[in-house]
């Protein structure tokens, strides 16, 4: 299923904060929350927001880099749960054809952000996961937690 990435968020748990992805499903009800670093939670957020900061950042430089050498990122799936750990597949179109790079959904995530590559979550992983919508709205934002909101 083709979902968005609704918000980066940050929740306070018993560990102290965390930041969250949320992904949202176009044409479905509920959402699917995927704890994150802050590094990365940040990444997307600028991602989000096509923030120029300059120097390239960890992900500006991965895309750069696959940009460089003909390659596109062309979309991204979380395929699979396994031991409460979200697995997905980076997908790019590269001059040798297509490939698929195991990557963590937060650094797919942050690319996908930065080239509008849709995103996908295997319906079953959508359904073992996913949460009402609710529960997550009233986080705050994590671009005003890092200070970059001003």
């Amino acid at each position: 299923m083709e979902v968005d990435i609704d918000a980066v968020r940050v929740a306070v748990t018993e560990d102290g904060p965390v930041p969250v992805a949320v992904l949202a499903p176009r044409d479905e009800t509920g959402v699917l929350p995927i704890f994150i670093r802050f590094a990365e939670a940040v990444s997307i957020a600028r991602g989000m927001e096509a923030d120029d900061v300059g120097r390239p950042l960890t992900h500006d430089l991965t895309l750069d880099l696959v940009e460089e050498l003909g390659g596109r990122v062309t979309r991204v799936v979380v395929s699979a749960l396994e031991d409460n750990t979200y697995i997905a597949d980076l997908h790019v179109d590269t001059p040798r054809g297509e490939t698929v790079v195991d990557a963590r959904p937060s650094d797919s995530l942050a690319l996908a952000a930065r080239t509008d590559a849709p995103i996908e979550v295997d319906p079953d992983v959508f359904e073992s996961g996913r949460r009402d919508r609710e529960e997550f709205d009233e986080l705050q934002d994590v671009r005003e937690v890092a200070g970059l909101d001003a």
